[in-house]
């Protein structure tokens, strides 16, 4: 068997990497370790329509569950602020299973071939350079040969260590983040809900998003604590009432990129090269807008017939360029979120209360310091 690019991941990164890399006219195809791509659900399940405007496709009731306008933003003490999205776009609660499935569906119908239930063993590597990879399938071990490998297998990312692309992260490093779908939460229609506090979600923040038919994904994200998040978040909604219908859990990493993305032979994508915001821990977004760049520099490295290191360096320059920033400034926003107390957290809030974040002018925002001196490095990141 010989493509010439394989894909390692069924998710968003790997289906958006392989449509557009068949859509460049490559032989390509992509693997999924489990049997149903989409399943088991591991994120919370909201984006934002630019995901939609980089794929080129239009949300789509299948997998639309809600359109949202806006966030409810709760501090420690419960002092709530409203935020609108930047320029008013507009967000969306995703059904992921159903999503991530569709997005493989147009992968295959761009020519893409697809193999479930097919886990990497290890790297075919030649004169230092990935050429394939070696897949248990079926219980059958197989060699399948390629000229580029895209590794988007997600947080734990075993393409990325084989190819020693990247370390195992700490423990600060990873978000733990336990959700369940719920019936019986009353929650505003269009609007997402935030509470945090270090007795909430120390290192994170909970979540509850508005689904559809009544059904509500309350989820939480904390780091570097001594209870787990499964428990934070049952001290919670002990409080809501409501029927729990369906549990999901997983990690995200939110240290940002790791060093390098790319080798002879190889790129990768997604959470497994850290494509994810660092504050929010979002990354739909970031992974679609990546992993579009990566199918197209893959068909321009096979038509140059040269997937060295130097040619697929220009993989993770244009995507620096085009979302390096954005993770950059997150992690200056993140490293000092985590060191304010609830105290400051709920001067913030008071703060930001009846304003529009995106619209408060300088001089406004040395006026909290009045009130809280030391948010000053918060306000020095901000402006």
């Amino acid at each position: 068997m010989k493509y010439d690019v394989i894909v390692v991941g069924g998710r968003i990164g790997g289906s958006i990497s392989s449509l557009f890399a068949s859509k460049n006219d490559l032989n390509v195809l992509m693997i999924e370790k489990r049997q149903e791509i989409g399943v088991p659900l591991q994120c919370a399940e909201a984006t934002s329509e630019e995901t939609f405007e980089t794929i080129g496709m239009k949300p789509s009731k299948r997998y639309v569950c809600s359109e949202i306008f806006g966030a409810d933003l709760y501090s420690p003490d419960g002092t709530q602020f409203r935020m609108m999205p930047y320029g008013n776009e507009r967000g969306f609660i995703l059904d992921r299973k159903v999503f991530d499935k569709s997005l493989a569906i147009e992968s295959a119908k761009a020519g893409t071939d697809i193999m479930i239930k097919t886990a990497v063993k290890d790297l075919i590597i030649r004169n230092g350079e990935v050429k394939g990879v070696i897949v248990k399938h079926l219980g059958k071990i197989m060699e399948i040969e390629a000229d580029l490998v895209i590794g988007a297998d997600g947080i734990e990312s075993n393409i990325a260590r084989m190819a020693g692309l990247k370390s195992a992260y700490g423990l600060n490093d990873i978000c733990s983040c336990v959700q369940y779908k719920m019936v019986g939460i009353d929650v505003e229609s269009h609007y997402m809900q935030f509470y945090f506090g270090r007795k909430i979600a120390p290192g994170g923040y909970l979540w509850i998003f508005p689904s559809e038919n009544g059904v509500t994904n309350v989820g939480i994200g904390i780091r570097s604590s001594k209870e787990t998040a499964y428990q934070y978040l049952h001290k919670f909604i002990s409080n809501l009432g409501g029927t729990p219908v369906e549990l999901n859990v997983g990690g995200v990493p939110v240290s940002g990129n790791i060093k390098k993305t790319y080798t002879d032979g190889l790129m990768i994508v997604g959470d497994a090269a850290g494509h994810v915001d660092p504050i929010t821990g979002g990354g739909i977004q970031l992974t679609a807008a990546c992993a579009k760049i990566a199918g197209e520099v893959a068909a321009e490295s096979i038509k140059n017939e040269d997937t060295s290191a130097r040619f697929l360096k220009v993989y993770e320059k244009r995507w620096k360029d085009q979302v390096g920033g954005v993770i950059n400034q997150s992690i200056k926003y993140r490293n000092v979120m985590d060191k304010l107390s609830d105290d400051e957290f709920n001067a913030l809030a008071r703060f930001l209360k009846d304003r529009n974040i995106w619209a408060i002018p300088k001089r406004e925002w040395f006026g909290l310091l009045k009130e809280s001196p030391s948010l000053f490095k918060l306000i020095r990141a901000v402006i």
